[in-house]
């Protein structure tokens, strides 16, 4: 069975709270949950599926904690991990919506991880966002803001598709 580690940067505990979500309903167990303010990146060696949560925060960037956690992240050999990104936005912030998500997969992939996850953006609308790669949305985006009641679907969604994905 394929370890799963959950490796997020939250401020306010909304991306907290998904990422505790996510592992209840993976099965991954909070003590796979980092906070990475309180985390080493050299963490994610011991997991062969990385799933990276953060917020997005003013003019589209990562969440603090989140920043300085993946400059650790990038120096790593991420061959032969699978890594899967979600992250929570405004869509009211229209032209940088959960800009997070597009960050933090793109050090990922960088890293050499196998990229999985890409989702959808049904029922937020916005104008732009760096989670679109390729002209698809690269991991799961939640707006708990405006569409709390979308939540709790695209969490059940995304995460089975985590899980055909990682099955072999």
């Amino acid at each position: 069975m394929k370890t799963i580690g959950i490796f997020y940067g939250s401020t306010t505990g909304t991306t907290e709270e998904v990422a505790g979500r996510i592992a209840e309903a993976l099965g991954a167990g909070s003590e796979n949950v980092f906070d990475v303010s309180q985390a080493e990146p050299s963490k994610v060696g011991d997991y062969d599926v990385l799933l990276f949560g953060s917020s997005t925060w003013g003019d589209g960037e990562l969440q603090d904690d989140m920043h300085d956690f993946l400059d650790g992240v990038a120096a790593l050999d991420l061959k032969g991990k699978r890594a899967a990104v979600f992250g929570c936005g405004d869509e009211t912030m229209s032209d940088t919506f959960c800009n997070a998500v597009g960050l933090m997969y793109g050090v990922l992939k960088k890293a050499g991880a196998e990229m999985i996850g890409a989702f959808n953006a049904d029922g937020y609308d916005f104008s732009h966002s760096d989670s679109e790669v390729d002209g698809r949305i690269v991991g799961l985006v939640i707006d708990n803001v405006n569409h709390e009641d979308l939540t709790s679907g695209k969490i059940s969604e995304w995460t089975d598709e985590i899980r055909r994905q990682i099955a072999d």
